[in-house]
C-alpha cells in the first residue's frame, strides 16, 4: 500500500474503520446468543442490515417489493374466528 500517499490525502490507512464496520454490521446481529445461520439466511440479514445502516433501506425495499409484488385475493366464504 502507498501509506504516505493515502495519509497525504487524509484517507484512513489502518484497519480500524473496516473492523468497526464488521463489528456493527455483522457481529452485533449474527453472533447473538443461540443464533445459527445458513449462508443464504445470514446473507439476507446482512443485506437488510447494511441497507438500514447506510440509510438506503427505503430505496432497496421499494426495489424488492416491486419485483416480488403479487396480487392477493380473499376467498369469498371465509369465516371469521371468534376470540
Amino acid at each position: 500500500m502507498r501509506y504516505a500517499k493515502a495519509a497525504s490525502e487524509n484517507l484512513p490507512i489502518g484497519s480500524g474503520v473496516v473492523e468497526a464496520a464488521c463489528k456493527t454490521l455483522v457481529t452485533q446481529r449474527l453472533k447473538l446468543s443461540g443464533m445459527r445461520w445458513g449462508h443464504e439466511g445470514g446473507q439476507a440479514i446482512l443485506n437488510f442490515r447494511a441497507w438500514q445502516q447506510s440509510d438506503r433501506f427505503d430505496r432497496a425495499w421499494a426495489l424488492i417489493a416491486a419485483r416480488y409484488k403479487a396480487e392477493v385475493t380473499t376467498i369469498a366464504n371465509v369465516i371469521q374466528l371468534r376470540r
